[in-house]
């Protein structure tokens, strides 16, 4: 069995995608991130670097965290959406970690930038924004002629880019369907899928707090304490 130590949000949601399209057996266990859950001694127990999600397979004691580090865990371990060919597995590597270190920072800081940062932001918004809708582009270059990012079968890679793509109205503005219609496409074929639709219907499993409050906001950027202090 996978413990899957999940919120709502959208690396969790890359790792709810997998499990439910999978089969795997799992159990979900809710960590509310903006109760400030995932600073916990239980959880850092299983992720000291304080982030959902993370999984725990008792089948052989193992515990992994990262969503993009999971997702090749659970693949290999479960045998099923990684590509047999060796070029295209090459390529799923190359895109899987250019939407880890890429699609998910970008997109993340843009999010804080544009939504939860104190002014003065002109300057970091610009930027993240920037590199963010860079990132985007690329992707919806990728797929101008192909209906998944690699090779010709859906992989670990569409689910990483899953996750995030849900957020896109909120990560870089109302508008950015119309310009990434590619993008949208998979977005669209993904959302058709059954085990999408359950991994969606997860949020609602639990009470997660959704407030934006002074708690939220200390549980999510500690950092603004040592503003204050100052």
């Amino acid at each position: 069995m996978i413990k899957f130590y999940y919120h709502p949000s959208p690396n969790p949601a890359k790792i709810a995608l997998f499990l439910e399209e999978s089969g795997l057996p799992y159990e979900l266990v809710p960590v509310d991130t903006q109760k400030g859950e995932q600073h916990g001694a239980d959880f850092l127990a299983i992720n000291p670097n304080g982030k959902t999600p993370a999984i725990f397979d008792d089948e052989v004691g193992a515990v992994v965290f990262d969503s993009n580090a999971i997702l090749l865990y659970l693949a290999e371990k479960s045998g099923q959406f990684l590509p047999a060919d060796p070029v295209h597995r090459a390529d799923l590597l190359s895109w899987l970690m250019f939407i880890a270190t890429g699609i998910g920072p970008f997109s993340g800081q843009a999010v804080h930038f544009r939504h939860f940062a104190p002014e003065p932001k002109t300057y970091p918004l610009n930027r993240y924004d920037f590199e963010a809708w860079r990132h985007w582009r690329i992707l919806d270059a990728r797929l101008t002629q192909r209906q998944y990012l690699v090779g010709d079968t859906y992989s670990i890679v569409d689910m990483a880019f899953w996750g995030w793509a849900r957020a896109i109205p909120f990560i870089i503005g109302d508008d950015a369907w119309s310009q990434l219609p590619n993008v949208k496409r998979l977005f669209d074929d993904i959302n058709a899928r059954p085990a999408a639709q359950r991994a969606d219907n997860l949020k609602t499993a639990h009470a997660f707090k959704t407030a934006i409050d002074a708690e939220t906001l200390a549980a999510m950027y500690p950092q603004n304490a040592r503003l204050v202090a100052a």
